[in-house]
């Protein structure tokens, strides 16, 4: 059989591919945290915004959003959403694009500029700037992964370690960085981790090959995917038919030498112990893909100001 291609196993989530009134949800949730006491077990006493109900005037006005810090942008989409929420007929405000998700924007750049009822981009404020600023520092932090890969043929995936609701969010914001998405959730491969392994006593051998014929088997139209984590685990996995395998916490010297046994028979990929610093080095080792959770979990939010016309 054939080995499977880097496409097969691998994609980038577009704005399209994502579920608009699973957004919608996530945005009224946030809308019910600020206004009405989301997530209390009481409630409280008013709901709204009482800082702006009591001081602004009702008019229109402008606000800017300014980047603090370079950065590659994801979420403007949102924004709409968000105002929509946040309106209603005769109180409205829409956004102005400067920039795209995916853009890689200086500090000082214009990313765009709120427009309309002031009450409702202030009120709107914390809520649009909450999901830019995470899902961005998504976006920059991978970028900076995929920068360090340079012009390897080597792909850089992320993983199933995102926040619980955010998920697509979060892949969205990985793709927006140049980065490439891995399994979306448990139903879409096969995936054969240690704890599976061990759980039914098939970590080596032929009892392990067993466990990758029974899943192809069974799920056919599944992709499968073996996570080894030493040499030896290698040929009855190949054997068995897998589509990848998961080289988990190797270093360098065993990839190399995986690499080399495994050939052209299935896609590799490297997992475990991907840092920043050790992806120059993983460039050419002729790896498949390379994934981690880094580019979710340790992302920092980035700075962006929003500032009154």
């Amino acid at each position: 059989m054939a080995k499977c291609r880097p496409d097969d196993f691998s994609q980038r989530l577009s704005w399209d591919d994502l579920d608009i009134d699973w957004l919608r949800r996530l945005i009224d949730m946030a809308w019910r945290e600020d206004l009405a006491g989301g997530g209390l077990s009481h409630a409280p006493n008013g709901i709204g915004d009482a800082t702006t109900e009591t001081v602004i005037q009702p008019g229109s006005g402008a606000a800017r959003l300014i980047a603090r810090q370079p950065m590659t942008l994801a979420g403007l989409h949102l924004i709409p959403l968000i105002l929509e929420r946040y309106g209603n007929i005769s109180q409205r405000a829409v956004f102005k694009h400067e920039s795209r998700d995916g853009d890689t924007v200086a500090k000082g750049d214009c990313i765009g500029e709120l427009v309309g009822e002031k009450s409702v981009i202030l009120t709107a404020e914390r809520v649009i700037l909450n999901f830019l600023q995470h899902l961005t520092g998504v976006a920059t932090e991978t970028q900076k992964y995929v920068a360090a890969l340079g012009s390897s043929r080597t792909r850089l995936l992320d993983t199933r370690k995102t926040t619980p609701g955010y998920r697509t969010l979060e892949k969205y914001a990985t793709a927006c960085g140049g980065g490439w998405n891995h399994r979306i959730g448990l139903y879409d491969r096969i995936m054969l981790k240690d704890n599976h392994l061990a759980a039914e006593g098939a970590t080596k051998g032929e009892r392990l090959a067993e466990a990758i014929r029974d899943a192809k088997q069974q799920r056919p139209e599944l992709g499968i995917e073996v996570e080894v984590d030493n040499i030896e685990q290698i040929p009855p996995v190949i054997k068995a038919g897998a589509d990848i395998i998961m080289l988990d916490n190797f270093s360098n010297e065993q990839l190399i030498e995986a690499v080399a046994l495994i050939s052209d028979k299935v896609l590799t990929e490297a997992s475990g112990g991907i840092t920043i610093e050790r992806m120059a080095s993983l460039a050419n080792l002729g790896l498949d893909y390379i994934s981690t959770g880094a580019t979710v979990h340790q992302a920092t939010w980035v700075d962006i100001g929003l500032d009154w016309q």
